[in-house]
């Protein structure tokens, strides 16, 4: 039988029921994410159900949103700024449809891999010439041709520069090099593969599973990877809005005690 309102929980207690530490509680109700305990005669703290069901909220809520966003939500409910809770938890939905928005679009891209984007990804007109980087890539013999800047494809990617050269140094790109200029001049395909980049990284993958993924959907073996990435990607905002759903269950138990 679960115990009553009235009934005072040591940190402990709460620690036990969620999996944490009795210092995590201390933690929780320092940073203002529980409500603040009641006190015995002797100085110690004393939790009530309502802090039980207040670490639930706030775990799940970390669990949907992030421990920063869980916290401001938290802290609102508190203090009773029900918009600003509202606010911050509209924003983390928004950012979900936007990643589900950019999934689709990756999805769609995925299907331009064994076809390069015309000469106008480039920026160049209609049957401009490309640049066609051979299996090993351009050697220092080999005349660079057409390509975009470097800085061009940072603005069209909405990234800097210094993005594009780490994503070099992850192997995500391969740009050529002019042989008397030494700028870097990215071919369609390295346009290609800067837009999955770009996409990936949005779907919260790391440069070093990027480059891999894109050398191998740039070698013999296709999309398959590529392919497999996606659906893991799926699964994990899957179950951001599996977690959503748990947190507003909390959240709105803890509010009805409230």
């Amino acid at each position: 039988m679960p115990k009553s309102q009235s009934t005072a929980f040591r940190p402990v207690d709460l620690a036990r029921r969620h999996g944490l530490s009795a210092q995590a509680i201390r933690n929780y109700e320092q940073d203002g994410v529980i409500p603040p305990a009641q006190r015995t005669a002797s100085g110690y703290r004393a939790y009530e159900e309502r802090h039980m069901v207040a670490v639930s909220a706030f775990l799940a809520l970390a669990s949907a949103y992030g421990h920063g966003p869980a916290g401001v939500i938290m802290r609102a409910v508190l203090g009773g700024d029900l918009e600003v809770a509202f606010t911050t938890i509209d924003a983390g939905h928004a950012a979900l449809i936007r990643d589900r928005e950019t999934l689709a679009a990756v999805e769609a891209t995925a299907g331009l891999l064994t076809q390069p984007p015309p000469a106008a990804a480039l920026g160049l007109p209609a049957g401009a010439p490309t640049l066609e980087l051979p299996a090993g890539g351009l050697t220092p013999q080999q005349p660079a041709g057409r390509g975009l800047p470097v800085g061009a494809l940072a603005h069209r990617l909405g990234v800097t520069p210094a993005t594009l050269r780490k994503w070099e140094e992850a192997g995500i790109l391969v740009p050529a090099r002019d042989r008397a200029s030494q700028q870097r001049l990215y071919s369609a395909d390295d346009v290609r593969d800067a837009d999955l980049a770009h996409l990936l990284r949005r779907g919260g993958y790391g440069l070093a599973h990027i480059a891999t993924v894109l050398r191998q959907v740039r070698s013999a073996g296709g999309a398959d990877s590529l392919a497999s990435s996606l659906a893991e990607w799926r699964t994990r905002l899957t179950g951001r809005g599996q977690a959503m759903l748990t947190a507003a269950a909390r959240l709105a138990e803890f509010l009805a005690q409230a």
